[in-house]
């Protein structure tokens, strides 16, 4: 790969990763909205779960607008991982300004009610659990600063992008046809 390939390559997954990360930020404020009302929770997972599969028809445009069709494995896994990267950047600066400046304790608060409901308590017995130890978990999740939660689900994140990287690069590669020039 060249220079001005490689060039190309960040600058197109730098957009593609911004996309991703607004379809990110999206799914996360309709996960926040549906504690409390939870139709709008229930379009957040299926955006969060829809988004390896955009990454994917980013991908593939990319491969075929840009690429004229042809990607190797490496430069498509690379594009994926990039993407992915930049995706989770984006997302980890709104996390931030959410938990530093806006939750000020209401995912927590919300867990708790959750946690007091009749279904919750036989869940908790069925594990094993004790209330106490289920306090304590609270607890942490309440001293744990927005950096350090943020940090988490970057590193999550980037976790997922590389390992999906892997087949759907097998998936999107195409190598130019003999007798082509």
């Amino acid at each position: 790969m060249t220079t001005s390939e490689y060039v190309q390559l960040r600058a197109f997954a730098r957009v593609d990763g911004a996309y991703l990360g607004i379809l990110w930020i999206i799914s996360f404020s309709c996960y926040l909205i549906g504690m409390t009302h939870p139709i709008v929770g229930m379009a957040g997972t299926v955006m969060a779960i829809y988004s390896p599969f955009f990454a994917t028809v980013r991908l593939r445009k990319f491969r075929d607008e840009v690429r004229d069709g042809e990607i190797s494995f490496l430069r498509s896994m690379a594009y994926y991982m990039l993407m992915f990267f930049y995706a989770s950047i984006l997302f980890a600066l709104a996390q931030y300004a959410y938990f530093a400046f806006v939750d000020d304790g209401f995912i927590v608060r919300q867990y708790a009610s959750m946690l007091l409901s009749d279904e919750a308590q036989e869940m908790i017995k069925a594990y094993g659990l004790t209330m106490k130890q289920v306090n304590e978990g609270l607890d942490e999740l309440r001293a744990s600063s927005p950096i350090s939660i943020v940090l988490n689900i970057m590193t999550m994140n980037i976790t997922i992008g590389i390992f999906l990287s892997l087949p759907v690069a097998a998936l999107t590669r195409r190598l130019a046809r003999q007798g082509r020039q």
